[in-house]
């Protein structure tokens, strides 16, 4: 399957400024082909503000988030690998998503969201089980006139 981040990335961009809030991210500096202007940079990470009046020629593909920034009055070009970013929320209110590593997927439990062990090809049945109806056979559907 593909990777959920940059969907929700797109989706929680376009919500936040449907809301009428200003999207940030935060942006996890130490991973690989990061390219943020480093005087910037905290521990490791940066909050960007990417709503339309910060940055020109925003683009969230399905592997990178691109555009054009100023910082202290100088252009600069920001690139960073969809797996760098570890949130988008909205600067007001707080509210949006942490993105979990999607190395590993969830299980949804009654007590929420909790990480489990990779799941392999053999650990999946080649098929579905057949829903039981009546005696141990299938069901069949039916229709019922209204």
């Amino acid at each position: 399957m593909k990777a959920r981040r940059p969907y929700l990335m797109r989706a929680l961009y376009e919500w936040i400024l449907d809301s009428e809030e200003i999207p940030n991210i935060l942006v996890d500096t130490e991973r690989e082909d990061v390219i943020v202007p480093r005087e910037f940079v905290k521990d490791g990470q940066i909050v960007l503000n990417i709503s339309p009046d910060a940055v020109r020629g925003l683009s969230i593909t399905d592997d990178y988030l691109m555009c054009e920034g100023r910082f202290s009055g100088r252009s600069f070009e920001v690139i960073l690998p969809m797996a760098s970013i570890r949130a988008i929320y909205c600067r007001g209110s707080g509210q949006g998503l942490v993105f979990e590593d999607e190395d590993y997927p969830l299980d949804i439990t009654s007590e929420g969201l909790t990480s489990i062990s990779p799941v392999g090809p053999n650990d999946l049945d080649d098929e579905p089980p057949t829903p039981k109806g009546r005696k141990g056979r299938p069901n069949k559907p039916s229709l019922k006139l209204v």
